[in-house]
């Protein structure tokens, strides 16, 4: 009984405390000119946004939320975005890893006078943390997530890390 509640310790304070880094993080790199919606609210049936994946084409092709339109971040095109995108007044939600990329997306989008722009707080990590489901190419439910590099990967907790290896300092 011990051990037991001794690993029910343990477990909760290792998740306040990676949601504490996440809020630090987000804190240290996000300005918060874009409002966060959880990824729980967007996973609610009745949500009906756009969903935009701010990241780039390696981490979208390896999984990305349902329905999500790639925009990418640095070739991000808002020529070409507000094409897809009619109505100033339609709620549109912008990913990218955990939130910071997406941020300065969400900003260029609002600045062209779209209304109703939300940052998906914690990004597609925080939607695979929460057993939400990514989508390869094809479609199709997949444990993969494109994590970026090593030093991100830390902050995806369930699933399958993918990124290229980085160059050791010589």
């Amino acid at each position: 009984m011990k051990s037991v509640l001794l690993f029910l310790l343990i477990f909760t304070s290792f998740s306040l405390h990676a949601q504490e880094s996440l809020e630090k993080l987000l804190k240290k790199h996000n300005i918060k000119s874009v409002p966060y919606i959880s990824v729980q609210e967007l996973a609610m049936p009745k949500t009906e946004a756009i969903i935009l994946d701010a990241r780039e084409i390696d981490e979208y092709n390896t999984s990305h939320l349902q329905d999500a339109i790639f925009v990418g971040y640095n070739h991000f095109n808002l020529a070409e975005t507000t094409k897809i995108l009619k109505d100033k007044e339609q709620q549109i939600v912008v990913y990218c890893s955990l939130g910071i990329r997406s941020e300065d997306v969400a900003e260029k989008l609002q600045e062209a006078g779209y209304k109703n722009v939300l940052n998906l707080y914690g990004g597609i990590f925080e939607w695979k943390n929460n057993n939400f489901p990514v989508y390869n190419l094809e479609e199709k439910e997949t444990e993969d997530v494109h994590t970026f590099s090593k030093t991100w990967s830390k902050w995806l907790l369930k699933g399958n890390r993918i990124f290229k290896e980085e160059k050791e300092d010589e």
